[in-house]
């Protein structure tokens, strides 16, 4: 049931109105890119101010439509919220949200050479990456629910959340990273069902790449090449993400992005899950996930 996934024309993206973090470089900054292209308004964060400013600069010189950089720090709450109020009160409403912002793994925890000593200093620069990458997406979405419900019509209104390849599979060594990334597809699959609920249906995803060449990958790029594996490029990742959001259907989707090329690899997990868990044991959970709800009564009883 995994399918390919072929982003179509990104013209149903003309004149909505998008907002994303992580926007001054990399994947952002090429989604930046595309949307300007396609007609969109775009309201971008960023932690980055320089690039950030400059991106907006150069957009902006030739265009019809509004190109806005904002700084932000996703793990304010505060900044979030001024990047989605500089999109509302400028266009009246907000079509798509991207939750792009990243920090790769900062070492400091399940080191081996931790001791009795070194193991009381808490990990205060490992947890940025839980800050950024969880956090800081739990945030954005958490706004986004919102804003994505406000404005006049009823049009296709999009959340997409940026996990990765570590986010459905192990990576020895990346151990926080995996772990926030665990936890962005978590969300989107308590979020699929919950937001796509009208009046407006908003569709949440999720983005999976696998290598990337950007300049946290740098390092690794000449290995890799002569390993002779599939990487992409920021724009690939882009272009996966530009087509989700206008595609206008696909909803729920976890898109695996490799060598440039990408698969919707939800289905297939979502499908084979009574053979790997059992068709008992499937059904019944599907049955407790229903009585369980949002835990509001569980403790009724005990009053």
């Amino acid at each position: 049931m995994t399918y390919q996934f072929h982003p179509g024309s990104p013209s149903p993206l003309k004149d909505s109105v998008v907002v994303l973090t992580g926007g001054a470089l990399g994947v952002g900054a090429s989604l930046v890119r595309l949307l300007h292209s396609a007609g969109a308004h775009v309201f971008f964060g960023d932690i980055l101010s320089e690039p950030g400013l400059a991106l907006e600069e150069e957009l902006s010189a030739n265009s019809n439509s509004y190109i806005k950089f904002i700084p932000c720090d996703v793990t304010s709450y505060s900044d979030n919220l001024a990047l989605f109020d500089a999109a509302l009160q400028t266009c009246g409403r907000i079509d798509h949200a991207v939750a792009n912002a990243g920090l790769g793994e900062q070492l400091g925890m399940f080191d081996p050479e931790l001791t009795l000593e070194t193991v009381r200093q808490e990990p205060k620069k490992a947890m940025s990456t839980v800050d950024v990458n969880l956090k800081g997406v739990l945030y954005f979405a958490n706004i986004a629910s919102v804003y994505l419900r406000q404005g006049e019509g009823g049009g296709d209104r999009s959340l997409t959340l940026l996990s990765s390849v570590a986010g459905f599979r192990e990576d020895p060594g990346l151990n926080v990273y995996v772990a926030a990334k665990h936890g962005v597809l978590g969300l989107m699959r308590v979020l699929r069902e919950l937001l796509i609920q009208p009046p407006f249906k908003i569709r949440t995803n999720a983005i999976s790449p696998w290598m990337t060449k950007t300049r946290l990958t740098a390092a690794i790029e000449p290995t890799w090449e002569k390993a002779g594996l599939p990487a992409n490029t920021a724009e690939d990742v882009a272009k996966v993400i530009l087509g989700v959001m206008a595609d206008g259907k696909v909803y729920g989707g976890t898109m695996y992005i490799e060598g440039g090329r990408a698969w919707n690899i939800e289905a297939g997990l979502m499908a084979l899950k009574p053979q790997w868990i059992g068709e008992k044991q499937n059904s019944d959970l599907d049955k407790g996930t229903l009585l369980m709800g949002s835990g509001e009564h569980w403790t009724e009883g005990n009053k």
